[in-house]
Order: C-alpha cells, then structure tokens, then sequence
C-alpha cells in the first residue's frame, strides 16, 4: 500500500496542519467508503496516488494566484475539491454533487479534518446561482457540458481546469465548435509526476 508520504515527495512544503489533514484522510475514506461507496474499494491501497496526488496535481498547472473561489462539479467523494482546499486555505471551496449520500460524506470528512474553506452542496451545477473564478472536475463528463454547465456562473471570464485521460482530441474538438472563443491546452501529468498511473493523465485547461 503507498501511504502519504508519496504526497510530501512531490509537494514538500506543506505546513504541520496540512500534514495532518492530508495523512489523516485515508482512515476517513476506508471507514466512510465502508458505510457509502463515494470511491472504487479496490482502489484503497492507491488512494494516495489514484486520488489525493491526481487532485494535486492541479496544483503544477493551473495557476491560482488571483483565484478567491472554485467550484468542483460534480465532486463524487470530494476529489479534487478536498485535496484543493486543504492545499489552498485562501481560497473557498464549493464542491457539488447531485449524489446526496456522497456529500454527505464529503460534509463529514472535511468537518473532521478541520477544513473552513469549504463547503459542499446536494444539487447540480445548473442550479447553483452563484458565479466563481475558477472550476475544476474530474472525469465527470464531456469537456462541452462541463463548459455548458458554467454558463453566467463567472466572476469574470471562463477559467477552467478539467482532470482527464487517454485521447481528448475529438472532446476537445467538440467543445471548441461550441466555444469558439474559448481556448484549450492539454498538460500532461506525467511531466510534473513521473508515476507511471500518470502515463496518460491529463489536465485540461480552459480559459
């Protein structure tokens, strides 16, 4: 089983309490992931790589310099919005679902780990009335609805940073016929995190 110290490998500078939450996340999720499936049981022994560090890795590629608020659409089990927020306490943190059990999960756990910087809702993102800097996601569905989603939902412009895999050129190609305007950049994962779960992992940036 790899355990969190293959976080604190590639992101070495974490304060004590960020240590803390992160280390304390696996006994969480094996004892919600019991109760609520939110993440695949057979994935438990990777939990650290499969979820925490492909959340992070957000952090090589997107820049979050001027970001006050993110919305994670569709969180599922709070990836990658839990890692984020814990990564990033200056910055507030909507993780959203349309799978109650699963935020309620997400609730608890970072209740438990002492999170103030987020904040998760039971709803779909259409109706969330509310406008944010930044959205993240991971492979909850096509680039295009994501984007479609997020319509007058921006502070400002559109800023979006999509954790994806395999062949995204025909995705990529469909969101931009929608979004002409738009621009995409494919980062590979693998560049910034050479563990070979990450051979074919992408971030997808819009902005």
């Amino acid at each position: 089983m790899v355990d969190a110290d293959i976080i604190f490998k590639y992101f070495p500078n974490f304060n004590e309490k960020q240590v803390e939450q992160i280390t304390k996340l696996f006994d969480l999720y094996q004892y919600h992931n019991a109760r609520v499936n939110v993440i695949s049981r057979k994935d438990m022994d990777n939990f650290y790589i499969h979820h925490v560090l492909h959340s992070l890795s957000l952090l090589n590629i997107a820049d979050f310099q001027h970001v006050k608020s993110v919305i994670d659409m569709g969180t599922g089990g709070g990836f990658p919005g839990i890692p984020l927020a814990i990564a990033l306490p200056e910055i507030q943190f909507h993780l959203v679902d349309s799978i109650g059990k699963k935020i309620q999960v997400v609730n608890t756990i970072a209740s438990e780990i002492g999170l103030t910087n987020l904040r998760a809702s039971h709803s779909r993102v259409e109706n969330i009335d509310e406008k944010f800097d930044m959205a993240v996601s991971r492979a909850v569905a096509p680039t295009k609805d994501l984007m479609n989603w997020m319509k007058s939902k921006w502070n400002k412009k559109p800023y979006l940073a999509f954790l994806k895999g395999g062949d995204l050129s025909e995705e990529l190609n469909e969101a931009l016929e929608m979004n002409p305007k738009i621009r995409f950049k494919s980062h590979s994962i693998f560049k910034h995190i050479p563990e070979p779960f990450f051979e074919t992992k992408k971030v997808v940036m819009a902005f």
